[in-house]
């Protein structure tokens, strides 16, 4: 179901491209380039997560769509880095190293943690590059000006972090009765969770661009005022649609989610790129 709510470039060198390019390809590990795609939508996972969480929905989607799975630092192929713990930093990286993926049109879809770095993505480009994506996607996530009820956790030791992990239900079981991935998964949730729980709200200036919120039906994580509330942050269209299922409907309702994303991104008004 729908429910709305009014809210209140240049041509990169190719010495760019190419320096770039190592950097490009660390935070896109599943990224295929092929042929002129009409839009790109980067995406980002959840707390924990990895760029796998979005491999297949290229499957999915339109070929005028290329998905660009991110890869965080701390997991998967970048096991061996350092996760971040603050969000400043990360954008910092984030804008730096896929600068060539800016100056064509693009969205951003971010899921629970990932929607609220889609979301500070998106102002650090429109404030530094003054340029907006096409669309932002946030999934299972607050209005970032509200409250965080879950936390604190990432301060517990752990046994308790492990406790409370479970007790939340964002990650699956087997992880916890391995003790193998237990130890590669934790310090990623750890760092995950402190990152979230670091940042604060401190720029009430709305975006320039339609936001789309999705939910789980199911969510206890998430309560459906709670999205509605991002409509504070766009001057333009935003628009919630619930699924059914859990905090991770994505998956459970993959096929409705993409059949929902999919027009948002080839329709007209999904063309708008460039300066706020």
């Amino acid at each position: 179901m729908y429910m709305e709510g009014a809210g209140s470039g240049g041509v990169v060198e190719s010495s760019v491209l190419a320096a770039g390019s190592t950097a490009v390809t660390a935070w896109l590990p599943y990224r295929r380039p092929g042929g002129r795609p009409e839009i790109r939508l980067l995406c980002f996972p959840h707390a924990g997560g990895a760029a796998s969480a979005f491999r297949s929905w290229g499957k999915h989607l339109s070929p005028e769509i290329e998905v660009c799975a991110v890869q965080l630092p701390g997991r998967e192929t970048r096991l061996q880095e350092e996760p971040h713990r603050e969000m400043a930093p990360l954008l910092d990286a984030l804008t730096r190293d896929l600068a060539p993926l800016f100056d064509e049109p693009f969205a951003l879809f971010g899921h629970s943690l990932g929607g609220l770095i889609a979301f500070e993505l998106a102002r650090r480009l429109a404030g530094e590059r003054r340029v907006l994506p096409a669309r932002l996607f946030v999934s299972a996530f607050r209005a970032p000006h509200l409250p965080n009820r879950l936390g604190p956790f990432a301060h517990l030791p752990d046994d308790a972090f492990a406790a409370a992990m479970r007790d939340l239900g964002t990650t699956p079981d087997e992880v916890f009765d391995s003790p193998e991935l237990l130890e590669i998964v934790l310090p990623i949730l750890r760092a995950d969770f402190t990152l979230a729980e670091r940042y604060a709200f401190d720029d009430d200036t709305p975006l320039d661009c339609d936001i789309s919120v999705l939910g789980g039906t199911e969510d206890a994580l998430v309560l459906p005022e709670e999205l509605m509330a991002w409509s504070r942050h766009t001057r333009r269209r935003c628009a919630t649609c619930l699924f059914p299922g859990g905090h991770f409907y994505v998956d459970s309702a993959r096929v409705s989610v993409l059949q929902t994303i999919r027009p948002a991104l080839t329709s007209g008004a999904a063309k708008r790129f460039g300066a706020p």
